[in-house]
């Protein structure tokens, strides 16, 4: 990032911009490669902070150019370095400013180790990765041209987020912009296999639920095509989806009030799509409202998802089940188009750092067999460490893995040597009488290949 001042004490929200004055006007400027060349952001405006941010932490915030909300907070003192938070979901409503608000209250820790953070709503709702990573980016050079220069900026994306990050690092870097924007990724929870490839048991999940149900689509409305979601104008809400696997699944009751059939389609899907119970209508609808924006919005109407050749197993009677289902073709420009948009290309020019809880339902750990494997054949294999823990939800681990975790990250930047999964453990221990939470870090755990958990298929 071209040289480090020293770090800048935020003291309040006029310092801070004074700080930006003299710090960062000219570091992060528009050029060759920036997603909004030519065109100057507005200064942020000092807001309050949530809920639950020290009194000593200075909050700034506004909209940008394309209609992202954002937030920034640097506490006092800072260390110099900033956390770019790129956000889980996607959400499919409009951006707000509670989204960037929320996203800090839960990673409030990060402030109060000392990092700056900042975190964007990006500009639209939808399953768009590359949208987002240009929002991240631009907040990025906004930072740096009215708050301050980094010493350090540490590139921070959470579950889908984690897939918006992976390309912003590959997307904007040294060759692309002229100096180096992030000097080192951490991917949480992350969704990393790209869109082609970590939503494929969301089909498979559609096409079983309506073997085993028959009301998603019920048999009087207009049938269509499972791998599309949902038609552009059908009024299904999610209220009336979950009404109906209600009905079939009993999922709105406790497992001794449902019947014998019900628990029994349950148990089914449990075992052929190998997810809880308690995710199951959280995939189910992932899989109707999300995909009708994937195909209605990102790939011009064809779905990206097939399950030819697909071949599941584990309910009472697998023939019949494989019999039963409905099978379909992906469109291979469809499949191009949402690869462009959110595949990781497996080259990134700086540290990687992840974690995964090892049972989360949501995205599962065997998408980061298949990150490695990406980083290696895009030729970045030795700039990834993965690390693992054995307790934890999808949504958060515990404060004390992520401060481990960014200052294990900060030390491979500065001293120039990974970290090992057995060093990120000793040192999370060593943080907990500081941190809140548990460490749970499983040093020898490899995760089984993508394919061990999702049934392979022919692919275009």
């Amino acid at each position: 990032m071209g040289g480090h001042p020293s770090p800048v004490r935020a003291r309040s929200a006029a310092a801070l911009l004074l700080a930006g004055a003299v710090l960062g006007c000219s570091s992060g400027g528009s050029g060759d490669g920036d997603p909004g060349a030519g065109a100057a952001e507005a200064q942020p405006s000092a807001v309050s902070c949530p809920t639950g941010i020290p009194a000593s932490v200075a909050c700034l915030g506004g909209r940008d150019r394309r209609g992202a909300h954002y937030l920034i907070a640097i506490p006092d003192p800072w260390n110099g370095a900033l956390i770019l938070h790129a956000h889980g979901g996607p959400s499919l409503d409009p951006p707000t400013a509670q989204r960037p608000a929320d996203d800090l209250s839960r990673w409030a820790v990060m402030v109060k180790a000392g990092y700056a953070w900042a975190g964007s709503s990006f500009r639209q709702g939808g399953v768009e990765v590359r949208a987002a990573a240009e929002d991240t980016e631009n907040l990025r050079r906004l930072f740096n041209d009215h708050v301050a220069t980094p010493t350090h900026t540490l590139l921070h994306g959470q579950s889908w987020g984690a897939g918006v990050a992976a390309v912003a690092a590959e997307t904007f870097t040294a060759d692309t912009l002229g100096s180096v924007p992030y000097d080192g990724v951490l991917l949480t929870s992350g969704v990393l296999a790209g869109g082609t490839r970590s939503y494929d048991f969301r089909l498979d999940l559609r096409v079983v639920y309506q073997a085993l149900c028959h009301n998603h689509p019920l048999p009087d409305e207009p049938a269509y095509p499972l791998n599309i979601g949902l038609p552009v104008g059908d009024g299904l809400s999610r209220a009336e989806l979950r009404a109906r696997t209600a009905d079939c699944l009993g999922l709105d009751r406790p497992p001794a009030q449902r019947s014998v059939e019900q628990q029994r389609r349950v148990a089914t899907l449990e075992a052929v799509i190998r997810i809880p119970e308690s995710s199951i209508q959280s995939h189910l609808e992932w899989g109707t409202f999300h995909f009708r924006d994937i195909v209605s919005q990102r790939t011009a109407g064809a779905s990206p998802f097939g399950n030819i050749g697909a071949v599941y197993q584990g309910s009472d009677d697998d023939p019949a089940l494989n019999a039963a289902v409905a099978r379909y073709k992906a469109s291979p420009l469809a499949v191009q188009r949402f690869a462009n948009d959110s595949d990781p290309g497996g080259r990134i020019p700086v540290p990687v750092l992840t974690t995964r809880w090892i049972d989360d339902p949501t995205a599962f750990v065997e998408l980061d067999a298949y990150f490695r494997d990406t980083l290696e054949a895009g030729g970045s294999g030795d700039h990834l460490v993965q690390t693992f823990t054995r307790n934890g939800s999808h949504g958060y681990i515990s404060d004390v893995t992520y401060v481990a975790l960014t200052a294990a990250l900060l030390d491979w930047i500065r001293l120039g040597t990974a970290p090992t999964p057995r060093g990120i453990a000793e040192r999370c221990a060593t943080l907990q009488p500081r941190f809140a939470g548990t460490c749970s870090f499983d040093s020898d755990y490899i995760p089984p290949a993508l394919d061990t958990r999702v049934a392979p298929r022919s692919r275009p």
